[in-house]
């Protein structure tokens, strides 16, 4: 990694200058090595975070989809086992699981 590189160049960089310079410039030294240390940290952090933002597509909320299904199941499944009993109920569980399959497959 070219970042890796730089890093490494740099801290060899202090550290000679620091054997040129003696101790009386190593707290200067350490700090400005300190700086570019936290600058490359933040750097990779930003990195990060742009990566794992999700999609515009991943935004649309599931929760109102799961509770509008459970909302609307209650009714369509009491309706459904009263007039055509146990297939009724089937077909009402299987049409709600198709629906919300197609909307999250849609997404």
């Amino acid at each position: 990694m070219p970042d890796e590189q730089e890093l490494r160049r740099e801290l060899e960089a202090t550290l000679a200058a620091r054997a040129e310079t003696g101790h009386e410039l190593e707290p200067q030294l350490v700090e400005r090595f300190a700086d570019k240390i936290e600058q490359e940290i933040e750097r990779r952090a930003q990195e990060l975070a742009a990566r794992r933002r999700p999609s515009p597509a991943h935004n649309a909320p599931m929760i109102p989809l799961a509770l509008g299904s459970l909302g609307i199941a209650i009714p369509l499944i009491a309706i459904a086992g009263g007039t055509a009993h146990t297939a009724g109920v089937i077909a009402v569980c299987i049409a709600i699981v198709l629906v919300n399959l197609l909307w999250t497959i849609r997404r």
